[in-house]
């Protein structure tokens, strides 16, 4: 079997933080055109009520609670999947947690949980999933980037590093598989720009201000890209025009586009709401916030007319 799917009926799709954001539409996306998804996430309750609401559509999905910076769960998520479903075809890490603020405000607790969680837990789950297609010599590994992948972001240090090292991570792990033959198993990383997601009142924020970015995205364009690289996966794959604006500049300005970032980042801190310190949901999972668009938008659109601008 091809590891190019013409389409994802019937195929086995595992997607880790798939409680809300990306991962939820993905799930929904993917179930709707036939997949089998293996939805996994530390929410108990949110995925039992995903998979109800996939299975009352007609879908299949099993739920696996986890938390992906513990490889031991990683593997039973793994395990889990191939049991219900006898193989896995594509394994999507999603898994992404970020603390908002200048380095030396935020405790280095939370730095090092953010590289638990969005570099370990990826390494987990892709080591998982590559261990596996090499034995039936096939799959498909998508990693979500961002474009924090490819440009650097004040306020998001840590947040940023974990993302260019998944760019890294993808790139060494298909010239490996290139060594070693295996051509029908490929690695894609998806780089967003800031997408109105869930992730923003996830984020443990030291920067005294509601989080926000300029000119965020609507989270189905990425959706639609995670989709589409089940079955036509790109080694990097921006997504949206100022994704691609984002990363063609860094290539050929690189300090300038780093600064201009981080600048736009810095007058959105100082154009938000005044908020307390938070470690939002990186520690421990946030009810009531099991949704694929996180409403910052709306927010920011409130704050904007209070201030007349």
């Amino acid at each position: 079997m091809s590891n190019h799917l013409e389409n994802v009926a019937g195929a086995t799709i595992v997607i880790t933080g798939a409680s809300s954001g990306f991962g939820r539409g993905t799930a929904l996306a993917l179930s709707a055109m036939g997949a089998n998804v293996v939805l996994a996430a530390r929410r108990t309750t949110e995925l039992k009520e995903l998979a109800t609401e996939i299975s009352a559509a007609g879908g299949d999905a099993l739920s696996v609670t986890i938390d992906v910076s513990q490889p031991s769960e990683v593997a039973r998520l793994a395990t889990a999947s191939i049991d219900r479903f006898g193989r896995i075809d594509v394994w999507i890490n999603n898994v992404g947690i970020g603390a908002l603020g200048l380095f030396w405000d935020i405790p280095i607790e939370d730095h090092a949980r953010v590289i638990d969680v969005n570099l370990k837990g990826l390494i987990f789950g892709a080591h998982q999933a590559l261990r596996h297609f090499r034995a039936q010599g096939f799959g498909t590994l998508i990693n979500i980037g961002s474009i924090d992948s490819e440009v650097p972001l004040a306020y998001q240090a840590s947040y940023a590093a974990t993302k260019a090292a998944v760019l890294s991570l993808s790139r060494t792990l298909n010239e490996e598989l290139r060594l070693v033959g295996n051509n029908d198993i490929k690695v894609g990383t998806i780089m967003p720009w800031a997408v109105d997601t869930p992730w923003w009142t996830h984020a443990a924020n030291y920067t005294g201000h509601a989080p926000r970015m300029a000119a965020m995205d609507d989270p189905q364009i990425v959706i639609d890209a995670i989709v589409a690289a089940c079955t036509d996966p790109k080694e990097e794959q921006p997504v949206g025009w100022k994704a691609h604006a984002s990363n063609a500049s860094h290539h050929i300005f690189p300090d300038l586009s780093e600064r201009m970032s981080s600048d736009i980042a810095d007058r959105q801190v100082h154009k938000a709401s005044n908020v307390s310190e938070t470690t939002g949901a990186i520690y421990k999972p946030l009810v009531g916030t099991a949704t694929i668009d996180g409403g910052i938008r709306e927010r920011i659109k409130r704050e904007e007319e209070r201030k007349g601008q």
